[in-house]
């Protein structure tokens, strides 16, 4: 790779890590392009140049992060179905919320970008505005769909529509945890700021699972 293209790449990356830290604080219709630029340190013209529009900006922001982490999450699904069919019995429930659960705890954790765009999706899911939901449900829901075939499978006794909700339920749950890690400090007074991901995922995987078996 030549000089031009490395220079241009670290361009486009730091318009992406400017993007997403203030969409996560401002929200996407708060934020200005203006003020992406001025964080990112680059001028209107490279963001024209990259992405086009504010809307192919945030759609690179959102399949920056959700991509790998869905590959992670796709594989993890595929090991708990492998590890069934081997067996030669059904999915374990609890494994299959363990693996979309997990790798998205863990994956928070892997820098501090990963803890902004959790934080900006999960805001997006109260915005009036619905342009970020569309862009994120449009790379999730393949993978939603793959762990409610999972999910069916797992407890054939139980209607697929209620599962569906039951996911819905475990989503929400997901999202709300995700912005309690990121803000307990400032809006949680007493509670501790040291559960790491692990800790987490052993207090919500029961809680989940149990929902998702309940008659």
């Amino acid at each position: 790779m030549n000089k031009t293209s490395e220079t241009q790449q670290d361009t486009k990356e730091r318009i992406l890590d400017a993007a997403e830290y203030l969409f996560a604080r401002e929200g996407y219709r708060g934020t200005s392009l203006r003020s992406i630029t001025s964080r990112a340190k680059v001028n209107l013209a490279a963001v024209n140049y990259h992405f086009g529009t504010k809307k192919n900006l945030v759609e690179d922001v959102i399949k920056r992060r959700i991509l790998p982490l869905n590959a992670i999450r796709n594989e993890k699904i595929d090991q708990v179905i492998s590890a069934a069919e081997g067996k030669g019995k059904r999915p374990d429930i609890k494994a299959v919320m363990a693996a979309f659960i997990e790798p998205t705890l863990l994956f928070r954790e892997s820098g501090p970008g990963a803890e902004h765009f959790f934080t900006f999706i999960g805001r997006s899911f109260t915005d009036p505005d619905n342009t970020v939901r569309q862009v994120f449900l449009k790379y999730i829901m393949p993978l939603f769909n793959k762990l409610l075939e999972t999910a069916s499978d797992a407890l054939p006794n139980h209607p697929q529509d209620i599962l569906f909700w039951r996911l819905h339920f475990t989503l929400g749950a997901l999202f709300h945890t995700l912005h309690v890690c990121s803000n307990v400090k400032n809006e949680f007074q007493g509670m501790t700021d040291k559960m790491d991901g692990n800790k987490i995922i052993n207090l919500i995987l029961p809680y989940v699972t149990a929902g998702m078996k309940a008659k």
